[in-house]
């Protein structure tokens, strides 16, 4: 990564010349010569006066110019009415006139030389009113024909520690050193909060970004360039919503390449995407799970809450990666021991045994009252000796058979000698050993402000709190340090006359919200999912002459485009083993669809070949509102939102993507033989998911879901024994809020 920074005259990394113009830009934006403030005004307790207090405090190095048109001076300070009147170009705006005028402010920055503006001003896109909105889209365009690098509008200001610029409405106070962490989000008091909070437990913030309604600059805008700038070595998120998923996995991908740890809090459940929610598919595929889907395979690292991100930023900080998962543990406790072994277990982690040669040296030197072990209860010789504790914990650490050593104490709050001796010594042992070492307090305690400078004397370690938040946080790492550095991207790899197919079939829809099964199926065979025997029938005497072909038993089932769920109006009937009964079927099922108050179209009758199964699965595809397509896999039958036994991943997908999705379900542990039972055809499962996967990205985002449920497997085959493809227009979207 250093290899290929670039550095300016004064010593300090700039965006080398093959950088690309969003980092370039975000770097200006960052890095200015100077900053104008527009709207400058001195009225108490204002957003102004608060962002120019901290620009002063600070001692930002560069220009400071206040503008406002009616004044000549205003804090002490000479005011200037317009850009023209300045000293010198403009290079980072700050607006902070009301929102009419802020449009105005943008194109008069760019023509007079400014490279970037942050947007402090709201009453834009985030009110509902139609003024609000038409100023919006007016700003939007300001911003793309003038190629200013903005954050904005509605934001609270950003951090840039190594310029010492705090263009920020923040009184709290902020330790201008430029540390490993950037922060970016569209909330700014929750990415203010952040901050806080790693300052608080003395993590320094390198730069910290609030991005508002993200008209110009957004989140993995500043991803990237976290990704980029050398200084930084974890990358945090606070995301509401995914607007670019490209730009997003972009991001991501740079992040993972440069080794940085991307830790994202997002908010939930989208309402994008309804037309989806008529298929199982789009119910159980949610934002959120998508999200995961999507951004776990590019190494995102997703933290549910505020307090396990500021746990999992702090481990990745301090922690070196691990080569490996063999946890090793040091506590003086028989209690702490047992709570250490039930949270990682609970967690899905384990204790690795010891090293023999650690283990006769911990035997020899520990007595009774200790449980020489992993985790080890040093006991009564360690708290009687301190020497006796801390050779403990060196063994622990020069054990080749632990690849994370974790400490159970607490840092001390008030001034304690001997505890901070030993504190440091375990800093320089961390230091030497090439593995993470961390310390973990079982409980939240908090910090003082001794606890604070203790803890930026000790670099080498990481310092939890909360063992709850700290398992998760290691577990994190230990995922992380497993992925591979770069992940190539997958294409479809779908036939020519498979694509052909997709087209006829969109061509014909004439308007209808989704397929009819046999349409859907005809589809889906096109794309190599398995389909059982079948076909449709017009009459009683039809639909007996085609069971007899299939062979008994056979399926009896409606077809029509405005009957969605089949099985809730009484239009399937299974086990027809005669052709009384198959005619019987025909009849009945007719009838009741005459009977219903929509009047639904009736195509036909499909009879279809009753397949033998082991196991009901569903497979299925959907198209998420952020985040893009998504192929679904897992237990399927009428039970399936309420067993919810199911895996996404970001579409489209290879075999061995297929193999790894099915391998995270309940229903692919039954598929390798459960309880002695035989293997089930995986095969035809793998074929099902690569091939739905291309369908759903073939489509684009003329598709919102795709549905096969159930597909039935056995030993021997595997095949779709029903189909629905929903189809993301109007008629889609006013059927699904029915």
């Amino acid at each position: 990564m250093d290899a290929h920074a670039a550095t300016g005259s004064a010593g300090k990394w700039s965006p080398p010349k093959n950088a690309s113009a969003i980092v370039k830009s975000v770097h200006a934006m960052l890095h200015p010569r100077n900053i104008v403030l527009v709207g400058a005004t001195d009225k108490p307790g204002n957003y102004a006066e608060r962002i120019w207090n901290n620009l002063v405090k600070y001692g930002y190095e560069g220009g400071l110019y206040p503008v406002n048109a009616k004044r000549e001076t205003i804090w002490g300070v000479s005011c200037y009415k317009d850009f023209a009147s300045l000293p010198e170009k403009p290079d980072h705006v700050l607006v902070l006139v009301p929102a009419r005028f802020a449009v105005q402010v943008i194109r008069d920055a760019a023509a007079t030389g400014a490279r970037s503006a942050t947007i402090v001003t709201s009453g834009f896109s985030e009110l509902q009113d139609e003024e609000s909105q038409r100023l919006a889209e007016e700003l939007k365009r300001a911003v793309q024909e003038t190629g200013l690098a903005v954050t904005g509008p509605n934001c609270l200001g950003n951090l840039s520690a190594g310029e010492k610029l705090f263009t920020n409405i923040d009184d709290r106070i902020v330790t201008m050193e430029q540390g490993a962490v950037g922060i970016a989000g569209q909330s700014g008091a929750i990415v203010m909060a952040i901050r806080q909070a790693l300052e608080d437990r003395g993590v320094g913030v390198g730069y910290m970004v609030t991005t508002g309604n993200e008209v110009g600059l957004e989140t993995p805008d500043l991803m990237a360039y976290f990704a980029a700038d050398p200084s930084i070595r974890v990358i945090v998120v606070y995301l509401e919503g995914v607007r670019n998923t490209k730009a997003f996995r972009d991001a991501c991908k740079a992040a993972r390449a440069a080794g940085k740890p991307v830790i994202a809090l997002k908010l939930g459940a989208s309402e994008g995407g309804r037309a989806a929610a008529m298929a199982h598919t789009g119910a159980l595929a949610g934002s959120i799970e998508t999200f995961d889907a999507i951004s776990t395979r590019e190494g995102v690292i997703r933290v549910r809450g505020l307090d396990e991100l500021i746990e999992t930023t702090e481990c990745f900080v301090h922690a070196d990666t691990p080569k490996g998962n063999r946890l090793a543990a040091v506590s003086l406790s028989g209690g702490k021991r047992g709570l250490l072994i039930d949270t990682f277990y609970a967690a899905g982690m384990n204790f690795a045994p010891l090293s023999v040669n650690a283990s006769e040296q911990l035997a020899k030197m520990l007595g009774p009252g200790s449980i020489v072990g992993n985790p080890l209860d040093a006991g009564f010789a360690a708290v009687v000796d301190p020497s006796v504790y801390m050779k403990s914990i060196e063994i622990m650490i020069e054990d080749p058979d632990t690849d994370i050593v974790i400490i159970d104490a607490e840092l001390p709050k008030a001034p304690h000698e001997l505890r901070e001796r030993n504190l440091r010594i375990v800093n320089e042992m961390a230091g030497k050993a090439g593995k993470p070492v961390i310390y973990i307090s079982a409980m939240s305690i908090g910090f003082t402000e001794h606890t604070k400078s203790l803890r930026k004397s000790i670099p080498n370690v990481a310092v939890l709190q909360g063992l709850d938040r700290a398992v998760g946080a290691i577990k994190s790492l230990i995922e992380y340090a497993s992925l591979r550095k770069e992940v190539p991207d997958i294409v479809s790899s779908s036939k020519a006359s498979a694509r052909a197919a997709l087209e006829r079939a969109l061509k014909n829809t004439s308007g209808a919200a989704a397929l009819d099964e046999v349409e859907s199926k005809k589809l889906l065979k096109a794309y190599g999912i398995p389909i059982s025997q079948e076909a449709i029938a017009q009459t009683s005497a039809e639909a007996v002459k085609i069971a007899r072909k299939i062979g008994f038993p056979v399926v009896a089932k409606v077809v029509s485009p405005d009957i969605l769920h089949k099985s809730d109006v009484g239009g399937v009937v299974l086990n027809l083993g005669s052709a009384a009964e198959v005619k019987k079927a025909f009849d009945d099922i007719v009838k009741r669809v005459k009977k219903l108050k929509n009047k639904p179209r009736l195509e036909g009758i499909l009879i279809a070949q009753q397949v033998k199964a082991d196991l009901e699965l569903v497979v299925g595809a959907s198209l998420d509102a952020e985040m893009g397509p998504v192929v679904l896999f897992g237990t399927g039958g009428v039970d399936i939102e309420l067993m919810k036994d199911v895996a996404l991943a970001g579409a489209p997908i290879d075999a061995a993507e297929a193999k790894q999705l099915i391998a995270r379900t309940k229903a692919g542990v039954k598929m390798k033989g459960y309880r002695g039972r035989p293997a089930l055809h995986e095969a035809s499962a793998v074929k099902a998911l690569v091939g739905l996967s291309n369908l759903i990205a073939d489509a684009g985002n003329r598709i919102a879901s795709i549905d096969v449920n159930p597909f039935l497997i056995n030993s021997k085959v595997g095949v779709a024994v029903d189909g629905l493809i929903v189809l993301n227009n109007e008629a889609a979207r006013k059927a699904a809020k029915h």
